[in-house]
């Protein structure tokens, strides 16, 4: 048969194909094409991660600065042979060299991602071949201490220049905070200095962070002015924010002592926590640490991949476990049904938390 020369298209064809081009991975595929595509079609944007380097200060950084990158995150949808399970990764994604490298490789070597499950060694996955899910993006401090660095927070501030920002480090389970016009790091003041954060993270243009006591906080990222959301006396709660873009921002409490979960939705207004049985059609993943949490839609992923919506996933640690679902019936009537518990309908096997999140689902 004879195979079209795709380097002779008319170059107005190409730009048409190129402006049909609307999700970032459909532009990676028709930049492997050829030298010409690849020379034609910019790399996208939204897979770039740019950078800021920030002065170090004490033992946060092992050398003289830290790299602040944007890093996109993706929910890959991994096809198997087994009917029975499916499985996932969930971590960034960059392109060689954090830069756009010219060497050319062949198709699919162009449409791959490097993945390393634990122990094993790193190996290229075919992008052609995945369901890939857009999650958004998260910052990530490059060259800081991992034995206490716990996340980061960045917001850029809405002045003349456009340029100036606000870093909000969680490190050593303290908050410390750094502005552009200061370029120092300073620990954050009127949060409660005597209890470990346990998370921070940012919506809608604004700063959040919970504590081990219960205690959550909004930060105003041009005042740095911190007001109470809520305060709880049950010190055995652990405590995960989860945005969902824009339109929500959810946090989960998790009891030490009882396999429970309870999550509130935050209703800004009002300024306060509202405990809720149902998230809609969304799936949360708690991964905790370094990573953070993140949802997607339900109705994104792909009919018997054994994760519905309404419900919870933890994958912060490697081992068994199982989706959460609300006013699930344990066969305990002290229980009753309500809260969030472990669903039988299907059982997760998390293979790995650093540096992607990989499981599967057996249902």
């Amino acid at each position: 048969m004879h195979v079209p020369d795709w380097t002779q298209l008319p170059e107005e064809l190409l730009q048409v194909i190129s402006e049909k081009l609307d999700n970032c991975f459909d532009v990676v595929h028709a930049r492997s094409v050829c030298s010409s595509w690849r020379s034609s079609i910019p790399f996208p944007c939204s897979l770039v991660r740019p950078s800021y380097s920030l002065p170090s200060s004490g033992s946060f950084f092992y050398k003289g600065l830290g790299t602040l990158k944007k890093i996109p995150l993706f929910l890959f949808i991994v096809p198997t042979l087994s009917a029975s399970s499916s499985e996932y990764f969930l971590g960034g994604i960059g392109c060689r060299d954090e830069a756009e490298d010219q060497t050319e490789l062949p198709s699919p070597i162009q449409c791959s991602v490097k993945v390393k499950i634990g122990e094993s060694d790193p190996r290229l996955m075919n992008m052609l071949d995945c369901e890939i899910l857009p999650l958004g993006h998260q910052y990530r401090l490059i060259g800081c201490n991992p034995s206490y660095y716990r996340g980061v927070a960045f917001l850029p501030l809405k002045k003349e220049g456009g340029r100036e920002f606000v870093v909000l480090l969680h490190y050593g389970y303290v908050l410390y905070v750094q502005t552009s016009a200061e370029m120092k790091w300073k620990r954050l003041k009127n949060v409660p200095k005597s209890e470990i954060c346990r998370d921070v993270v940012t919506f809608r243009g604004r700063f959040y962070a919970s504590f081990r006591n219960g205690t959550s906080v909004v930060i105003d990222p041009y005042s740095l002015d911190v007001t109470l959301l809520m305060h709880s006396q049950n010190r055995e709660i652990s405590h995960y924010l989860v945005p969902s873009g824009n339109d929500d921002l959810f946090l989960v409490h998790r009891f030490a002592s009882h396999s429970t979960y309870r999550v509130s939705r935050l209703d800004e207004e009002a300024g306060k926590w509202v405990e809720i049985s149902e998230v809609g059609d969304r799936v949360l993943f708690i991964s905790g640490g370094v990573l953070g949490n993140v949802c997607c839609s339900a109705k994104e992923l792909p009919d018997g991949c054994g994760v519905s919506g309404n419900s919870i996933v933890f994958t912060d640690y490697v081992g068994g476990t199982y989706s959460y679902k609300y006013g699930v019936d344990t066969g305990r009537g002290e229980d009753g049904r309500k809260g969030w518990r472990p669903s039988r309908e299907s059982r997760v096997k998390v293979l790995s938390t650093s540096p992607v999140v990989a499981l599967r689902v057996e249902h």
